[in-house]
């Protein structure tokens, strides 16, 4: 019986050229020196692997060999994806994969804190959000994944419109992107989850480059309600460096409208350079986990009292805040 190609579904928890072999007169003259002819084809074959190793890292074999691991699965099914669409194979084997270029040699992040998020059980990042396009997201993924002891994925919560786009709709279910509704965030971090949230949304993401690293509202505390019921930690998150990726100069405002978007942004190169102004610009990224405030203390009926959520939504958005100025302070330049 053939095999399913159908995922499991879980629930949430060249030419050769003149040679030795070639010349016959060649090879007699090598064989006239002994020990020259077999110094010579090492040194052909460290070569050769020097190249390899230099196209695909010191480790090209293993990245071969995962490769095909990564293959075999897909077209046999072994694998699995959750309730809500988040594939972790194809997530660290491809998304994250193509990711990775961008964080360390063009954003060259940094990272700091890390040791804030805790090893397992369900934990709420709460970030700024700014440069335009969700970038940020994406790179605290990579940066939680790959600095993290257990390597741990983050889930993230998204706006809507993330969900009526065609093809960016499907790949962020299969990275672990959700809606950003109370509902799915609860359930996420009741089953141990690492999620995040960015507060500021679209205010934040579309702010000018003119009010870069000021923090926009943090809306009515949902997020501060979905950590108190679920009784997680909520672990401030700093990230400096996206505003200055795509710096917000205006908003073409009809065409938004029509588009029936937030904005569409003008950019020293967008849309000047047509789709080249979509690259961003190479600044330097810090990315810091702030120390946890615990919630655990407070009952689940707590998330029903308004002043406490409002005042647990403010100690995060200052944490923050202050934090954004001081690594601002800290990093030598944007470039």
């Amino acid at each position: 019986m053939a095999e399913s190609s159908e995922a499991k579904v879980i629930p949430i928890r060249g030419r050769r050229g003149a040679g030795p072999e070639s010349d016959p007169s060649a090879s007699s003259n090598y064989e006239e020196l002994p020990g020259i002819g077999e110094s010579l084809r090492e040194a052909a074959s460290l070569l050769a692997q020097g190249l390899a190793a230099r196209t695909l890292g010191d480790d090209w074999q293993s990245k071969v060999s995962r490769g095909l691991a990564f293959a075999r699965r897909r077209l046999t099914g072994d694998y699995e994806v959750d309730e809500l669409g988040f594939d972790p194979d194809l997530t660290e084997n491809v998304l994250l994969a193509i990711l990775r270029p961008l964080y360390h040699s063009w954003f060259r992040v940094e990272v700091r804190g890390i040791e804030n998020i805790p090893p397992v059980g369900g934990a709420l990042l709460v970030a700024n959000h700014s440069g335009t396009l969700p970038l940020d997201g994406l790179m605290t993924h990579v940066a939680v994944h790959d600095t993290h002891p257990a390597h741990r994925h983050v889930r993230m919560l998204g706006a809507d419109l993330v969900f009526r786009m065609p093809v960016v709709s499907e790949l962020a279910r299969k990275g672990g992107t959700t809606l950003a509704c109370n509902e799915d965030a609860e359930r996420l971090l009741d089953a141990g989850e690492l999620v995040a949230v960015f507060p500021e949304g679209y205010k934040g993401l579309g702010k000018p480059f003119s009010e870069r690293y000021k923090l926009q509202r943090f809306g009515r505390g949902g997020f501060v309600a979905a950590a108190l019921r679920t009784g997680v930690p909520i672990v401030p998150c700093s990230i400096v460096g996206a505003e200055e990726a795509f710096p917000l100069l205006g908003n073409i405002e009809p065409l938004a409208r029509l588009l029936g978007v937030p904005y569409v942004p003008i950019t020293p190169t967008f849309p000047w350079l047509g789709p080249l102004g979509l690259v961003p610009l190479p600044s330097k990224w810090i990315i810091a986990f702030g120390d946890p405030i615990s919630t655990d203390a407070y009952d689940r009926d707590a998330a029903e009292d308004p002043m406490l959520v409002f005042d647990l939504t403010d100690q995060v958005r200052e944490t923050i805040q202050h934090t954004l100025y001081a690594l601002l302070l800290d990093r030598p330049e944007a470039f």
